[in-house]
C-alpha cells in the first residue's frame, strides 16, 4: 500500500513540475508558434508524454499484478506503456484533422457568402478571416491561423492558387485537397467559383453529419466492447482475491504463467481487433 501511495505522490509531483515547465516554455518561445503547422505530424508535448505514460503504466501495472501476483512481472508489463505513445499520438492527430476539417467547412460558408455579395476572391478571403475571428474566440484556432497565412501571402504578391495548394499539402485532408484542386482548375478556366465553393461546403457538411451519425450509432457498441474487455480482468481479480486457493495453480509454476500470458495476449488482441472494426471512415 505504501508503494502505491509513494508512486502516485511522486508521479503527481513530476506531473505538476513538467506542466509548469511546459507552460513556461510556451511563453518564452511564443515566436515558435508562428511556424506553419504540418498536420501530418503531431509532436507530443512533455506533459502529454508524461500523462500518457503515467496512465498507461498504472493500468498495465495493475493488470500485470492481477494476472501474475508478482511485482517484477507487473513492472515488466508496465513497460509496454511506451507503445501507447504512438497510439496517443495517432488519436490526437486524428482529432486535430477532424477539428480542422470542421472549421474549414465554416470558412467555406463565410467565403461563399462574401463571393455572393460581389466581392473579389482576394477580398473575400480578407472578409472570411474577420468572420472566423468573430466565430472562434481563440486566435490560435487552426483555420484562423491558416487563413491569416493565406491572406499574408496574398499581400506579399503570391497568387491564391499557390497559397491554397500549400495549405492543402500541409493539411493532408481529403476534403481540403479536393477543394484546392477544384478551386485552382475553376479559377484558371473561369468557372463559377461561387457555386463550386457552395457545393463543396455542402458536401463537407453532409460528410461530417454522416460521420457523426455513424459515431452515434456505434457508440453503444463501443461501450459494450470496453465492458467486455474489462470484464475478464475484473473476474480474474475477484477470483484471485476472494478465492486465492482456487487460483493458486495459475500463480505458481511455468504452466500457470504461460496460461496467464496467453490469456493476456488474447485479451490485448481482442481489444485491438474491436478498435479496428469500430474505426469506420467515410
Amino acid at each position: 500500500m505504501f508503494i502505491w501511495i509513494y508512486a502516485f505522490f511522486a508521479g503527481g509531483i513530476i506531473w505538476v513540475a513538467l506542466v509548469i515547465m511546459e507552460q513556461y516554455k510556451k511563453r518564452t518561445n511564443s515566436t515558435k508558434q508562428k511556424l506553419l503547422i504540418d498536420y501530418s505530424v503531431y509532436e507530443l508535448s512533455t506533459s502529454e508524454k508524461i500523462g500518457a505514460l503515467f496512465v498507461a503504466a498504472v493500468i498495465l501495472f495493475a493488470i500485470g499484478f492481477i494476472f501474475y501476483k508478482n511485482l517484477a512481472n507487473a513492472a515488466l508489463l508496465s513497460l509496454l506503456c511506451f507503445r501507447f505513445l504512438g497510439v496517443r499520438r495517432k488519436q490526437l492527430l486524428a482529432k486535430r484533422k477532424s477539428e480542422l476539417n470542421d472549421q474549414f467547412k465554416q470558412a467555406l460558408f463565410s467565403l461563399s457568402s462574401s463571393l455572393s455579395a460581389g466581392r473579389s476572391v482576394e477580398n473575400s478571403f480578407y472578409e472570411t478571416v474577420q468572420d472566423l475571428q468573430m466565430l472562434y474566440a481563440n486566435p490560435r484556432t487552426y483555420i484562423i491561423i491558416e487563413f491569416n497565412v493565406i491572406v499574408q501571402k496574398l499581400r506579399n504578391g503570391d497568387n491564391i492558387e499557390n497559397a491554397l495548394n500549400q495549405f492543402s499539402d500541409r493539411a493532408n485532408v481529403e476534403d481540403i485537397r479536393n477543394f484546392a484542386e477544384v478551386f485552382t482548375i475553376c479559377k484558371r478556366s473561369g468557372g463559377n467559383l461561387i457555386e463550386v465553393i457552395r457545393r463543396t461546403a455542402a458536401m463537407i457538411g453532409e460528410k461530417i453529419e454522416i460521420q457523426q451519425d455513424i459515431a452515434l450509432l456505434i457508440s453503444q457498441k463501443k461501450f459494450e466492447s470496453r465492458i467486455l474487455s474489462i470484464a475478464p480482468v475484473v473476474i480474474v481479480a475477484l477470483l484471485s482475491f476472494s478465492s486465492p486457493d482456487y487460483m493458486l495453480p495459475l500463480y505458481h509454476g511455468a504452466n500457470g504463467w504461460i496460461i496467464m500470458s496467453c490469456s493476456l495476449a488474447v485479451l490485448f488482441g481482442c481489444y485491438a481487433f474491436t478498435n479496428k472494426i469500430m474505426d469506420i471512415r467515410v
